[in-house]
């Protein structure tokens, strides 16, 4: 159920952005006055209108979904302080505190953003997939290396010949006298 809810308050959110971005796009004029009107300068509508719409769909498709809801949380803030700071009027409060909630669930978002059912959630699992896969594999190189040490070192013991392999070893005489042959050598052509 949570993911669910998650994955239906990120289209909720999306969509807002992606309906603003295509009004702000149809409406270029528009938009260029009241961008200017706030004292900004002019030419600026089709990067916001850009920015909302691209953005909207990247959240709807969950794809590089902490960038984009840190980016959201902080348009909807600068939104506020540049086009709604009149509180006295309620219409005016009311738009800031709508930009303050958008902003929070974008905060949300941002810290809960590998969720089910987006690009993100789906890079990561293919991450996993591929580190225990890896892992897997050095797993078994490992036993193979560790079976085919152990199968020289058997040999070796029951001083049967040993077949050239990557890191061949030769024993040394008993130098210490110690009953045990001292180490085992490299040979210096197999050092490679």
């Amino acid at each position: 159920m949570n993911s669910i809810a998650a994955f239906a308050g990120r289209i909720l959110l999306a969509i807002l952005f992606v309906v603003s971005g295509a009004g702000k796009l149809f409406d270029l004029d528009g938009t260029n006055a009241m961008i200017t009107a706030a004292g900004l300068p002019a030419g600026l509508a089709v990067p916001v209108a850009l920015f909302e719409l691209i953005g909207g769909l990247a959240i709807a498709l969950g794809f590089m979904t902490r960038l984009f809801a840190i980016l959201f949380a902080g348009f909807c803030l600068l939104a506020t302080l540049l086009f709604h700071r009149n509180l006295a009027d309620p219409i005016q409060a009311s738009m800031a505190l709508k930009n303050l909630s958008i902003a929070g669930g974008f905060l949300c978002l941002f810290a809960h953003s590998q969720m089910r059912w987006s690009y993100d959630s789906m890079q990561i699992a293919r991450r996993g997939e591929i580190a225990t896969r890896e892992a897997e594999q050095r797993a078994r190189e490992a036993e193979l290396r560790a079976a085919r040490a152990e199968g020289h070192a058997s040999a070796l013991a029951q001083g049967q010949p040993v077949a050239a392999s990557e890191t061949t070893y030769v024993t040394t005489p008993d130098l210490d006298g110690d009953g045990l042959p001292d180490r085992r050598k490299r040979k210096w052509w197999s050092l490679g």
